[in-house]
């Protein structure tokens, strides 16, 4: 990890490892679609290593499209999650600024919510060596979609205790002989306000933080979007940010 305390804070979703896996967002099909077109070829039989598996959303999703999927998971809670959850797919401990994998091992690498936790100069050297020549690096992330009145009024409400992550920026690879290639899928899932809750409660700033300050900063959150929908129910607005990453000279 790029540090001491990124890496603590990495593994500190060890801690919410089940509501995590309840909670989280996964991703909208078309995600995976992009992934295929950007990367030149089809998900199925395709060697891949998803990094920073977690509890295994997207390798769920990968293997279901039939990738032969290994999922690379640093925290032991974590990753006993996915054990549980996803028994049939090889999990590897260990994360991405060191892979435990020979050269030339992977068709394709992802990172979903966990590329922001590596450093870059050390993470794509890592995933370019295991790349097999015509391989892809794709970097995807859900990011609350602040166009939605309701959002960015949640948005403003919380930002004084949170910290947000960079995205997935292409001048990061600029240094490395590769082409950049980002899109953006916009969707949505229909959730319950406690659900929002719980979900809201994996970040990693809430998972930090003091108990009493966390479940207080929840509640006011709780209490303001119950105001907005009485029913219970909302449609909870999602911005995917993908970033595919190929050798120079592998045309997308």
């Amino acid at each position: 990890m790029a540090s001491d305390a990124n890496q603590a804070r990495a593994l500190s979703f060890d801690a919410v490892a089940a509501q995590y896996a309840a909670a989280r967002p996964g991703y909208p099909s078309a995600l995976f679609d992009v992934v295929e077109e950007l990367a030149g070829r089809a998900l199925a039989g395709a060697d891949v290593l998803d990094c920073g598996a977690g509890t295994g959303i997207a390798t769920r999703a990968l293997w279901e499209r039939g990738a032969r999927v290994i999922a690379l998971e640093p925290g032991a809670g974590m990753a006993a999650q996915l054990r549980r959850a996803e028994p049939e797919v090889p999990l590897v401990r260990g994360e991405g600024n060191r892979l435990p994998f020979a050269p030339d091992s992977f068709d394709v690498i992802t990172y979903a919510q966990a590329w922001h936790w590596t450093d870059p100069a050390r993470s794509v050297p890592e995933a370019l060596r295991v790349l097999r020549p015509h391989g892809a690096l794709a970097l995807w992330r859900n990011h609350a979609d602040v166009r939605i009145d309701w959002v960015a009024a949640e948005e403003d409400r919380l930002a004084p205790f949170i910290h947000s992550r960079p995205v997935n920026a292409p001048e990061v690879f600029a240094p490395f002989p590769v082409q950049v290639t980002t899109r953006e899928i916009a969707w949505s899932r229909r959730i319950t306000v406690e659900e929002r809750i719980r979900n809201l409660g994996t970040l990693s700033h809430f998972v930090v933080m003091p108990p009493a300050e966390r479940d207080g900063l929840l509640d006011l959150n709780r209490t303001a979007l119950e105001r907005l929908f009485p029913d219970g129910e909302l449609d909870e607005p999602y911005r995917c940010v993908l970033t595919v990453v190929r050798p120079t000279g592998i045309q997308a």
